[in-house]
């Protein structure tokens, strides 16, 4: 297992007028360990596929990670942001969080 750190990006909706709510993206540093590396093609209907890296990142939370996981957006890894396309909180302190793509 590889050891990551690396800070982890969070869209909090703030309220800034009466009945309308924006997100405020903030980034908070958190270690854990990298489990896993996949890759698969997908057939797109081009002539080359294209190619689809994910991968899972269990970071320790902490009580704001927790009480915010829904609003995980992306980790910075190898000076990269990549998306969060889920987190598991089920594994008490840690959070498993599943990578797909670059984060845009």
């Amino acid at each position: 297992m590889a050891r990551w750190y690396g800070n982890v990006g969070f869209a909090i909706p703030v309220k800034t007028a009466p009945g309308v709510w924006q997100e405020s993206t903030e980034e908070h540093p958190y270690s854990g360990d990298k489990l896993n590396w996949r890759s698969s093609y997908q057939n797109s209907g081009q002539i080359i596929d294209d190619i689809k890296i994910d991968f899972t990142i269990e970071i320790i939370a902490d009580p704001f990670a927790y009480k915010n996981f829904a609003h995980i957006r992306y980790i910075e890894y190898l000076g990269q942001k990549w998306k969060v396309t889920a987190a598991d909180p089920t594994n008490y302190p840690r959070i498993a969080l599943t990578v797909g793509g670059l984060y845009e």
